[in-house]
């Protein structure tokens, strides 16, 4: 229930955040594509803690496991099963909070609705259960490449106040990865470092804005009327932990302009139908028109923050709670490779759903 994302390319995520291992069921997955380790570890790469001094310094190698679903090197068409074991918890780092809810967590929404929670980290509700999500998505990201051409790039638009223009028609991942923050603006990149920093030593938290853009997907991806594909990603983005915010194109930003200033002309180039703008963000009806696919993910500031907080406890009793151990001063840079994860199933699930429908 709520665990598994997609129809035709379908993702289950399981464990917790200090638990023996996390990881992934794909089953959806066409058979014959070349898959290893060697593909997935990379994006796990981007996403662990501890890769730089503005994230959580927790330290975990995130080496991941193919344990099924691929022989000699290919896929089957069976279920793959991806996992990751856990090497740096600490659940004694958690024990002050047993009897506690910590503030914009999920402890007292998961307590109300099961009766019982995982008080040893967030359990299922923390940025680590996005392993799996990551880890399907390289598989996803290979797909989308392969057979349609399509590339996904994400990358830091926000930090608090600090605002970068970016292109995202001409953004690069060497321009993402260059810098720690993932911001491809090198000048506002180093002033979100230095402001990360400033309130990481603040014992505060800082939310922002990550953009990405899904560059070669064709015509034709997304179904009406409930599985609309800005539909679809919304929902995919929005199960990101602390994400708080989903646009599309113009999104908000489309209330202040008028019906001629927003709409997107179509014009003829060479036999294919094109838009001279892109406020709807490549989606129209709910369907893809072959341009660029542009999204923006609003994420809030990290809710364990190194200072008092008033709270209760399991019984209602008036407590303080302060945050110990290792977390994000900001979860941003980490969030660029979920962002992008769930950008590409999210794809990937309506392209084999268009293929079936037109075989192609």
């Amino acid at each position: 229930m709520g665990n598994t994302f997609g129809h035709a390319f379908r993702v289950t995520t399981w464990g917790e955040s200090h638990g023996d291992a996390v990881g992934v069921v794909v089953d959806g997955c066409p058979p014959g594509l070349e898959l290893s380790v060697e593909d997935i570890q990379p994006w796990l790469d981007r996403r662990r803690p501890g890769q730089s001094r503005i994230v959580s310094q927790r330290k975990e190698s995130d080496r991941a496991e193919i344990l099924s679903g691929v022989f000699e090197g290919r896929t089957l068409g069976t279920p793959i099963l991806i996992g990751v074991w856990n090497e740096d918890a600490r659940g004694k780092d958690y024990e002050h909070m047993r009897t506690k809810f910590r503030p914009s967590h999920a402890d007292y929404s998961y307590q109300a609705k099961y009766g019982i929670r995982n008080w040893k980290g967030g359990g299922r509700a923390s940025a680590r259960e996005t392993i799996g999500r990551v880890a399907a998505a390289a598989i996803a990201n290979k797909l989308l490449a392969r057979d349609y051409g399509v590339e996904i790039v994400g990358y830091v638009k926000r930090v608090w106040e600090l605002c970068a223009d970016v292109d995202p028609d001409a953004v690069s991942r060497d321009e993402v990865e260059a810098n720690i923050v993932r911001c491809p603006d090198a000048d506002m990149a180093a002033r979100m470092i230095e402001l990360i920093e400033r309130a990481r030593k603040d014992g505060d938290t800082l939310g922002g804005v990550v953009e990405a853009v899904a560059r070669g997907a064709p015509p034709g991806w997304g179904e009406p009327v409930f599985d609309k594909l800005e539909a679809d990603l919304a929902k995919a983005v929005l199960s990101l932990p602390a994400c708080k915010g989903f646009e599309i194109g113009s999104g908000f930003g489309g209330v202040t302009m008028t019906g001629s200033q927003h709409n997107d002309p179509f014009y003829n180039e060479g036999g294919r139908v094109r838009t001279r703008t892109n406020h709807s963000g490549g989606v129209q009806g709910g369907i893809s028109i072959g341009e660029n696919i542009v999204i923006r993910a609003a994420f809030k500031p990290v809710a364990t923050i190194m200072r008092p907080q008033e709270t209760v406890d399991v019984e209602g009793n008036p407590a303080t709670l302060q945050g110990r151990g290792r977390h994000d001063p900001c979860v941003l840079p980490r969030a660029v490779p979920m962002v992008e994860a769930m950008m590409a199933l999210a794809l990937i699930d309506h392209a084999i759903r268009q293929r079936g429908q037109r075989g192609r």
